[in-house]
């Protein structure tokens, strides 16, 4: 049986199963032995427990950790908000890993249902959050923070058709699909925050957006992010926080800049992206990892934690997995992570995508609420 029969079959045999981008390819994980649903206690254990068996390549635990979660892992309350019971985070126990090369080749007739996209917050309502959170970037409580809007629509839709023509149009280094019984996911995530191996950790902040047009190359993006006082600014602050963030965690003077303020190019827009790297300290454990580094800083704002404090006094709505994390923790220690942006939540045939662009002190509010749409336009494209 060729490869795309199998993705057809693991996909029609109704069982879950995630796809994850890995280096020239994809990796497939199914069969899932375990499943564990994480709340606000039993993550402790979940990533304080040792496991025996390192060697094999399923010897991991795959899934992703949403908002909600991270922020009490590291002691910030969030108000009561409009909810959908989405679960705070699951992680699955693979024992079967397949491998695909970069086309996911996967036919099917489109017959999901599709209404109309609604916006959580118009472009109005979106100018007095801008407003507000203006004055407290003056008064010093904050210096970035990033408002969140979300799309939403009535849908049924097929996640493996979606996910393959993602791959195909905006395919992201940190792509990935997760499909169970009763929700789904789809994401063209393009930011790592954690790629551990051994001692070594690195992160990849993407701070600074820009529209794709035809007449505008890489090489003007990277004129326009280094003319543009606002993006660099932006860039500044959040490399430096993410430097900080590793730095509670990694040796003194090991952590250092191995790629500052490059461009990456994607379907409908360009990234200002730098690259950090620092060696840990021999007794920090995963979960001193994962409470220093989440939720990742290039989509949250700094300082962090007045930030956050100051985000979840505003929205309404929980986040669920919009600024979590996604990706695999090996028995070994070894772990990587993104950061869960640009991506489709489905549950309950509603589809949600959420997206946020940077506030700071000279930025222009009807040009941060159209930078959300951008971010968005791929996502939505695939419900035409």
């Amino acid at each position: 049986m060729n490869k795309q029969n199998q993705l057809a079959d693991i996909h029609n045999s109704g069982k879950p199963y995630i796809i994850y981008k890995s280096k020239g390819g994809f990796d497939l994980y199914t069969n899932f032995s375990r499943k564990i649903i994480l709340n606000n206690k039993n993550i402790y254990n979940f990533l304080k427990r040792k496991y025996k068996n390192k060697s094999k390549n399923t010897d991991l635990f795959i899934g992703f950790f949403g908002y909600e979660l991270l922020n009490n892992l590291i002691n910030i309350k969030i108000p009561r908000q409009k909810n959908i019971n989405f679960p705070k985070g699951i992680f699955y126990k693979p024992e079967k890993k397949i491998r695909f090369h970069n086309k996911l080749e996967y036919q099917y007739s489109n017959k999901f249902k599709e209404g109309n996209f609604r916006i959580n917050i118009n472009k109005n309502s979106y100018a007095k959050i801008f407003n507000k959170f203006k004055k407290k970037i003056k008064s010093g409580e904050t210096y970035q923070i990033k408002i969140c809007t979300k799309y939403k629509t009535k849908s049924k839709i097929n996640p493996l058709d979606f996910f393959s023509r993602l791959s195909k149009t905006n395919l992201a280094p940190e792509a990935f699909m997760v499909r169970d019984e009763n929700y789904s996911i789809i994401s063209c995530s393009p930011e790592n925050l954690i790629t551990k191996k051994g001692l070594s950790i690195t992160t990849k902040p993407i701070a600074g957006t820009v529209k794709k047009t035809k007449n505008f190359s890489k090489l003007k993006a990277l004129d326009y992010f280094k003319k543009n006082l606002k993006e660099t600014k932006e860039h500044n602050m959040i490399v430096d926080m993410e430097r900080n963030d590793l730095s509670r965690i990694c040796k003194v003077g090991s952590v250092k800049l191995l790629k500052q303020k490059i461009v990456e190019e994607y379907k409908d827009l360009f990234h200002y992206v730098s690259l950090i790297k620092g060696k840990l300290r021999k007794n920090i454990s995963n979960l001193d990892i994962i409470k220093a580094m989440m939720p990742g800083g290039s989509v949250i704002g700094c300082p962090k934690i007045n930030t956050l404090n100051l985000l979840n006094n505003q929205e309404k709505e929980n986040r669920n997995i919009y600024t979590g994390s996604f990706g695999y923790i090996k028995f070994n220690g070894d772990m990587r992570f993104n950061i869960i942006i640009r991506s489709i939540l489905n549950f309950k045939n509603i589809s949600e995508i959420s997206v946020a662009s940077g506030v700071v002190v000279d930025s222009n509010s009807s040009h941060e609420f159209n930078e959300n749409y951008i971010k968005a336009k791929a996502l939505i494209d695939l419900f035409k």
